[in-house]
């Protein structure tokens, strides 16, 4: 496998998002109490349009960033790298300004023409645009930090970022709450532009810090060819635009449920309040979830962006395939067990997480896209490696078109109801990894399509066993030792299978980030 830095990167990025999500989730909970359903209501009709505005402006910056940073340092151009650094981070600072004011522009057009239903809305739209223009800049330094392939920077700063925006949004919200909601939506909103402006003191700080090796790496370089500062930002153009239309990508197949699964459980009969209970059942329980599964295998996209970029650039072929197939091993060795553990405890989960039985069938359902939204996520991470950013966008619309007629015509019949909208999801997913794993053969990529069967082998044990626990302790009333004791069980048992089946030597498995030394000792 490597000694890859990836690899670490990617164990960096994932402790990072955990604590992200996790803090996230406190301020979903102390803003409701807060504010109740209607200010929490004035908050999301503002902040939807501060993240498109976002989108449109860096999402692909920090991927087209670290793809040409991490060219350059392949070649030990530091100059170059550092230049593109500044050229970027001037572009990023134009652009960012021009789409703040913008945003500030549109504000009171959203509310007049009826695409904020409610003008209260007006105040916490507009004190949101100030972080547009410091997300931008922060997509330039992310881009800089990961093209060197250093994830502590970039995970660091993601912390306390969001650490300031929830105490800010929780203290403003609860300061300005006297003088009605308007204001104290508006304080919450408010929130994303001291965490912005954190992110970026953060990251300045770690540059500094950087710089002084980054110079003399400089200083010691013999010769560069210096490209202008139109062939940078057309190149750094031409990379972020796909990423950025995938992003975009992401709300608009978000929102396919949104329009679509409440409309077609009419047609089967379902009446509007049990559609939008079950409706709840999909996006506020079961996908949450989803998303937090994925963590570590968008970590490890993220990581393995600059390191096949630097690859590809040295021709170092070898590299490439190791790298590659190593990120899609891990993938798996994730993504499959998990998958399988949601199945089978679906129950226990919906139970002691949301207190209701009735989100089980949905969650247990949806487990399958967890598997081949990893898979595609990670595929992504090596396509834009080798610079086909292009193909996972085009890839993902063709998805989203997919599970638009895949969830019309599912959740109209009653057999399957909510069920249809999670297997249009599962279809979605899989046919958009399926089409990634094509095209990374098509570039001589490979599958590990062996390895990957011994894994759901010893996963499916792990669900057999995790299932006859959970439902034991089931039987005796136990929700929550049902979930306790069918993870621990199902942990070892999955443990067990992948030493027994071989799924991870013990030079691959030597590598890994933490696990590594306890493999050094106990495995001989």
């Amino acid at each position: 496998m490597g000694k890859d830095k990836f690899l670490k990167g990617a164990l960096i990025l994932t402790a990072a998002g955990l604590m992200v999500k996790v803090i996230g989730s406190v301020n979903r909970i102390l803003l409701s109490r807060l504010l109740g359903g209607e200010g929490i209501g004035l908050y999301q009709m503002a902040y939807p349009f501060y993240l498109l505005m976002l989108s449109i402006c860096s999402a692909g910056v920090p991927v087209a960033v670290s793809i040409i940073v991490a060219e350059k340092v392949a070649k030990n151009d530091y100059a170059q790298a550092h230049r593109i650094f500044k050229v970027t981070l001037g572009l990023m600072a134009v652009f960012g300004l021009c789409f703040a004011l913008i945003l500030y522009g549109l504000a009171g057009y959203l509310v007049s023409s009826g695409w904020i239903r409610d003008s209260r809305a007006y105040l916490a739209l507009v004190v949101l645009t100030p972080a547009v223009f410091f997300s931008s800049i922060l997509a330039s330094f992310r881009g800089y930090f990961q093209g060197y392939q250093m994830m502590t920077p970039p995970a660091v700063s993601q912390i306390l970022e969001q650490l300031v925006r929830v105490l800010v949004m929780i203290g403003l919200a609860w300061f300005l709450l006297p003088r009605g909601l308007e204001y104290a939506a508006a304080g919450a909103a408010f929130g994303a532009v001291p965490g912005g402006l954190t992110g970026l003191a953060v990251l300045t700080w770690f540059y500094r810090k950087a710089r002084k090796e980054w110079k003399q790496r400089i200083d010691e370089q013999m010769e560069t060819v210096e490209e202008s500062v139109g062939s940078i930002a057309w190149r750094l153009i031409r990379l972020a635009i796909p990423v950025s239309c995938a992003n975009l990508l992401i709300p608009v197949t978000s929102s396919i449920d949104m329009l679509l699964v409440p409309n077609g459980l009419g047609r089967a009969g379902f009446g509007v309040e049990a559609a939008t209970t079950l409706f709840g059942y999909l996006t506020g329980m079961a996908q949450p979830l989803l998303m937090m599964a994925v963590i570590p295998t968008m970590s490890l996209s993220a990581s393995l962006v600059p390191a096949v970029s630097e690859a590809c650039t040295l021709q170092r072929t070898n590299e490439i395939l190791r790298k590659t197939t190593s990120a899609l091993k891990i993938c798996m060795l994730v993504v499959i067990p998990a998958s399988v553990g949601m199945w089978i405890l679906a129950g226990p989960i919906s139970g002691t997480l949301y207190g209701t039985m009735k989100a089980a069938p949905v969650i247990a359902h949806l487990a399958p896209s967890i598997a081949f939204l990893g898979i595609f996520q990670v595929t992504t991470g090596a396509l834009q490696g080798i610079g086909k950013t292009a193909i996972p966008m085009w890839n993902m619309l063709f998805g989203a078109v997919v599970k638009a007629a895949a969830v019309w015509q599912l959740t109209s019949v009653a057999v399957f109801h909510i069920l249809g909208a999670a297997w249009a999801s599962n279809l979605n997913f899989a046919l958009v990894a399926l089409i990634n794993i094509f095209f990374l053969y098509r570039n001589g990529i490979p599958f590990p399509v062996r390895d990957s069967l011994k894994i759901l082998f010893a996963s499916l044990c792990m669900g057999m066993a995790g299932k006859a626990v959970s439902v034991f302790f089931m039987a005796k009333g136990g929700i929550v030792a049902a979930l306790l004791s069918g993870m621990a069980v199902s942990v070892l048992v999955y443990a067990l299978a992948v030493a027994l089946l071989g799924c991870l030597t013990r030079e691959e498995a030597v590598q890994l980030p933490l696990i590594g030394k306890f493999v050094r000792r106990f495995w001989n």
